[in-house]
């Protein structure tokens, strides 16, 4: 479904328009309904800098990771989920921006009493209701001008000093009203259509999983005799295959498997927009390496940790969190690093195909052995030990190559389709960030709007 059609099933007719327009004195707002006063950011929201300790505070804490870009929603994060020094105080009624890395449209309600990451600016309305300051605050220009503000190379943030002397358009309170209204029913309908196409890439993802789990354990052909492979959690494999331990392939090179530099060798704060790719778990989805939004590191710290640099054929895999994500190291990714959340495979082994490999070590069955196996009291976690000690199964060399080629084939066409639904969602989503802007600066008038 095309991206009208999807706009359609969010909302079936055309815009109208204002009666009439002026010129808002401000180049990027451009013309704006007759009635509708500017006034700077600062003069109609407050600036709240009440610090707390946040090891002391029992408030809910809010940091960036929790917000989603451009919807304002907290969401669950594999990253930081408590604060561990100095936070900022929030009540209900504020609105919180986020000041660091502003193109991701970082904005929030606060709906009660909290603690914030200090990277969250937090406004308490004047003369602007919550909801509709909030939704101005998404609108992609705000964030477009806000972003070009920024200072430093390696977190860019921006100033309150800018942010504050941005104008602010201010309809009257019941127009305020309407158009939050109308922004919060309107999203939430393109949202549920998103919701829907989220379900259709989960079941896809679910067939993916189950057709590369069964190949890789039981072969492609569904008369082949089977024998019990004496390892519970894998249950019956072809006759033929083998059953070997991750460290008998390693041969005479034990650091075959490798996890990734600890805090004390690379920070957060090391990180740059421009570099050496180093991966995270989030990065790391299909099979594949995603570069979208992966953090970069000098190449003097590239050099100082090359030891966790990847060459043709390393496998990734995620140690951390959402144990078992796996990537398979191409020729894009070679001299790339792994962060502290992955471990490096390296298996070099004439006995084994590495798109097979790939392959076997994101099956049900592996997931199955590590979750079994994971340590860690308040986070599971895998580590070298664990992942050389897994047995797998290793069939003929020819029958792994047939493996892999048809699972390229049939995945490959799974991924057609979730890619397909992934863009339908970008479209729908930018639907969805357009609607709020056309709405923020009167390009479309929602006064009487049933909804």
């Amino acid at each position: 479904m095309n991206m009208l059609l999807e706009a359609r099933c969010a909302h079936d007719r055309r815009w109208k328009q204002y009666p009439a327009y002026k010129d808002s004195g401000v180049e990027w707002l451009g013309v704006v309904p007759e009635g509708w006063d500017v006034k700077r950011l600062k003069y109609c929201a407050a600036r709240i800098n009440e610090k707390v300790d946040g090891r002391e505070s029992n408030l809910p804490y809010t940091g960036l990771e929790h917000i989603e870009s451009w919807t304002g929603r907290l969401t669950i994060s594999e990253e930081i989920s408590t604060s561990e020094g100095q936070s900022s105080r929030c009540e209900p009624g504020d609105v919180l921006f986020g000041k660091l890395r502003p193109y991701l449209a970082k904005v929030f309600r606060a709906k009660e009493h909290g603690i914030c990451t200090g990277e969250l600016l937090v406004l308490r309305p004047k003369d602007v209701s919550q909801d509709y300051l909030f939704s101005y605050m998404l609108a992609r220009d705000f964030i477009s001008i806000v972003d070009s503000s920024t200072y430093g190379a390696k977190m860019p943030r921006a100033s309150w000093d800018f942010i504050g002397d941005l104008p602010v358009l201010l309809p009257s309170e019941a127009e305020q009203r309407a158009i939050a209204a109308f922004l919060d029913h309107e999203t939430g309908r393109i949202d549920a259509l998103i919701v829907k196409k989220e379900r259709q890439i989960g079941l896809l993802q679910e067939k993916r999983t189950a057709l590369i789990s069964h190949a890789v354990t039981k072969g492609l052909d569904p008369n082949a005799p089977m024998r019990d492979s004496g390892v519970e959690w894998l249950g019956v494999v072809p006759e033929g295959w083998e059953i070997i331990r991750v460290k008998l392939l390693e041969g005479n090179d034990t650091s075959v498997v490798q996890t990734g530099p600890f805090g004390a060798q690379l920070h957060a704060s090391d990180y740059l927009d421009d570099g050496v790719p180093l991966i995270l778990i989030r990065n790391v989805r299909d099979l594949k390496i995603d570069e979208t939004g992966i953090p970069r590191v000098s190449e003097e710290d590239a050099e100082r940790l090359s030891m966790y640099r990847l060459s043709i054929g390393d496998i990734v895999f995620s140690r951390v969190g959402s144990i078992g994500r796996i990537a398979l190291c191409t020729e894009r990714e070679k001299g790339w690093l792994i962060s502290g959340q992955m471990l490096r495979l390296r298996i070099q082994n004439p006995r084994l195909d590495s798109k097979f490999s790939t392959y076997g070590f994101s099956s049900e069955s592996v997931l199955t052995f590590v979750e079994l196996q994971s340590v860690g009291s308040t986070r599971e976690s895998i580590n070298t030990d664990i992942l050389r000690n897994m047995p797998i199964p290793i069939p003929p060399l020819p029958e792994q190559r047939a493996i892999a080629t048809f699972l390229d084939r049939e995945t490959g066409h799974i991924d057609i389709l979730t890619t397909k639904v992934h863009e339908s969602i970008s479209k729908l989503r930018e639907y969805r960030t357009a609607l709020i802007s056309a709405a923020v600066t009167g390009k479309i008038d929602v006064r009487g709007d049933e909804t």
